[in-house]
């Protein structure tokens, strides 16, 4: 398998490199490797959800 690191990941994802390292630390990637300091994450892997932000229904007249 091929590995990248959480700079290039972050790039590749359009997100900043601590958010990268946060989804790594909280097991949010799979197969991620940890060596020293550095992630190692695999190259194919796919870009978690944002679970940050929440989708909600839009009620008759309400803009939410």
């Amino acid at each position: 398998m091929e590995y990248i690191s959480a700079p290039e990941v972050a790039k590749k994802w359009g997100i900043s490199e601590r958010r990268v390292q946060k989804l790594c630390e909280e097991s949010r990637i799979p197969g991620v490797a940890r060596i020293s300091r550095m992630w190692l994450i695999p190259k194919d892997a796919e870009k978690p959800v944002d679970r940050r932000h929440k989708h909600r229904k839009i009620k008759d007249g309400e803009n939410k």
